[in-house]
């Protein structure tokens, strides 16, 4: 794992053939970001963040509901919330 998502790339049957107009210098500037070696390489791991981030925003949502629901009550210790 490299920034803590997948980066296996699909299998041959899973692959499709996509045709996309992109901007290239946002492109590159991924691919230097996400340090893939391929333009490839670089759709598929901004698409694996892309996933992995609405999952952990999905999972964030879920916890902040059953906090709420629970009653839980928040203590402001320092005296900030109030400003």
């Amino acid at each position: 794992m490299l920034f803590g998502w997948c980066t296996s790339m699909a299998t041959a049957s899973r692959r499709a053939h996509k045709h996309f107009q992109l901007d290239a210098v946002k492109i590159k500037r991924a691919q230097k970001a996400l340090r893939a070696k391929t333009e490839t390489e670089t759709i598929e791991r901004a698409l694996d963040l892309a996933i992995s981030e609405h999952e952990s925003n999905r999972l964030t949502l879920e916890a902040n509901e059953r906090f709420l629901r629970s009653g839980g009550e928040i203590k402001d210790v320092f005296g900030k919330l109030d400003r």
